[in-house]
This record gives C-alpha cells, sequence and structure tokens, in this order.
C-alpha cells in the first residue's frame, strides 16, 4: 500500500467518524402531514416529525373526570378563540385520564386548527427552537409533555421556566403547554427541605429548595388534580369501555364485575388505564368464543 493509499484510507475513516457530528440542514416540518408531532432530538441535529396516527379518544369516552375535563376544555376553546388562556398542569394518581384528556382534545378539536407537538422531559432544553418553528404558523399548538417531572440538578427545568414565564422574548400567542404529572410541584420533595422553613414574626417563611420547587409549578396557571376511582367508579368505567368496544356486558353481569376486579388487583389499582386494559382483554377473549 502506497503512503498516498494509506491517507485516503485515513481520511475515510475520519470522515465516517466526524459525518454524524455535522448538524443536518432538514427540512421545514411538513405542517400538512398530520395534526401530531414529535420533536426527535439525534446526533447532529433535531426535528419535528408528524405523526401518521393518533388515539382517536373522545371527550366523552372519558368517565368521571368531569370538573377537569370541563376546565381543560374551557381553557382549549379560549386558546383556540385567540382569547388569553393559560399553561395546564394536570397532576396526580397515574392511570386516572391526564394524557387521555389532552389527546381527547386533538380529536375534538383538529378540525378547528389545533395541532399537538410532543416533547420529552429530556428534550425541553430544545424549547427556544421548537418555539422558532412555530411562532409564525396559523395553527394553535398545545406543546405537551407527558410524565414530567425533573430532579433537583436537571438542567431542563430551567429552560422551561424560561420559556413559561422568565424570559425577555414573550411566547408566542398560538403555543400553550399541557404537562402531565404524579409531581404537583414537579421536582422531588424532601424532608430536609422542610427543615429550612423559617418563623418570621409568626410567619412561615420557606427554605430556598421549597421556593424553587413552587416556582416553576407556579408558573402553570391552571392546576388539575386527578384521583384515584373507588370500586363503583372503577366499574361504570370497565363498562363504558366494553361498550365502546362493542362487547357484549351489562353493568349488572356479576361475572364481569368479578373479572373485573381480580383484573384490577392483580395490578394493585383500580385505574383508568386498568379499566381500559381489563375492557380490551375481555372483549378479545369474547371474541375468540
Amino acid at each position: 500500500m502506497t503512503a498516498l493509499d494509506d491517507l485516503a484510507r485515513r481520511l475515510e475513516a475520519l470522515l465516517d467518524r466526524v459525518e454524524p457530528l455535522i448538524p443536518d440542514t432538514d427540512p421545514a416540518p411538513d405542517w400538512g402531514a398530520g395534526v401530531a408531532f414529535r420533536w426527535r432530538r439525534r446526533t447532529g441535529g433535531s426535528r419535528l416529525e408528524p405523526l401518521p396516527r393518533t388515539h382517536h379518544i373522545r371527550l366523552a369516552d372519558l368517565q368521571h373526570i368531569d370538573r377537569q375535563k370541563a376546565e381543560v376544555d374551557r381553557n382549549t376553546r379560549q386558546f383556540l378563540a385567540g382569547l388569553p388562556a393559560n399553561n395546564v398542569l394536570l397532576s396526580g394518581s397515574r392511570g386516572t385520564g391526564k394524557s387521555s384528556l389532552v389527546k381527547a382534545l386533538l380529536t375534538e378539536y383538529a378540525g378547528q386548527g389545533l395541532r399537538l407537538i410532543e416533547v420529552e422531559a429530556h428534550d425541553l432544553i430544545d424549547l427556544p427552537e421548537i418555539v422558532g418553528l412555530v411562532h409564525q404558523r396559523p395553527e394553535r399548538f398545545v406543546l405537551f409533555c407527558d410524565d414530567l417531572s425533573f430532579e433537583a440538578d436537571d438542567p431542563s427545568y430551567k429552560a422551561l421556566k424560561a420559556v413559561l414565564d422568565g424570559s425577555v422574548a414573550a411566547p408566542p400567542d398560538n403555543l400553550i403547554l399541557y404537562a402531565t404529572s404524579n409531581r404537583r410541584h414537579l421536582l422531588p420533595e424532601y424532608m430536609s427541605d422542610n427543615e429550612q422553613a423559617r418563623n418570621v414574626d409568626g410567619e412561615i417563611h420557606h427554605g430556598e429548595a421549597v421556593e424553587e420547587r413552587i416556582s416553576l409549578s407556579e408558573r402553570f396557571g391552571l392546576w388539575l388534580s386527578f384521583y384515584p376511582f373507588d370500586q363503583q367508579r372503577y366499574l361504570d368505567i370497565c363498562f363504558a369501555w366494553l361498550a365502546q368496544l362493542g362487547a357484549e356486558a351489562h353493568p349488572e353481569d356479576e361475572q364481569v364485575r368479578r373479572a373485573a376486579l381480580q383484573f384490577a388487583l392483580a395490578r394493585g389499582s383500580r385505574s383508568g388505564r386498568v379499566a381500559w386494559q381489563f375492557a380490551r382483554d375481555w372483549a378479545g377473549r369474547q371474541g375468540l368464543t
């Protein structure tokens, strides 16, 4: 092998290693390809990718969260009408309909220009880039972050604070944030945080850790809490989903009720998610007979 051949081989190997690090010249998002998008980070660049299929959950399908449903629906209609509206934090027990409610809003209002952008919590540091892509679009975008929570040293939550309320640049009028979380304040809470509180002339002054935690969650203008379902509400949801799936099951059918309760007991939860899973399992079994 000549020295020139060796140099060419080395250069080729170097290009193979460097090429993935070169930023992509991504085309603009294909806004007509769907009503929902996902922010994808990859080596060398990030992009908004349209989702070819979305969950067709309807607001009417969601049971026993009427107050939360009405509040988020009203806020979304205000947003679509170009009226003042708030960022929304849906917090509480797992499987109680938080993320399903956001998906149902897209089903309800996609025809009126509502679009959904799904962003993972660890990608929130890219929020300024997403804002730059949508700020001149005619559509109305809900930035959806499911299961949002941070550790105390996570840099992403500072980027989120800036976009929500803490930056000199105003957020675009056509973008709003809906987030779900099992933590009301989004950050972990420790017993030691409360030990930093001080009593000043009879008033409680929280320590820095508590103030930092509250300062993030209070940037959401609408807080809605979700609670575990009792047995009867869980069964109501099971039978509602069974009806949606076309299964023959009457609410007074003791066999179905017993099977639904055993299904929940095995999973340690009477949630809407477990009810949906039971309904799919039962309807599928009946379809095989």
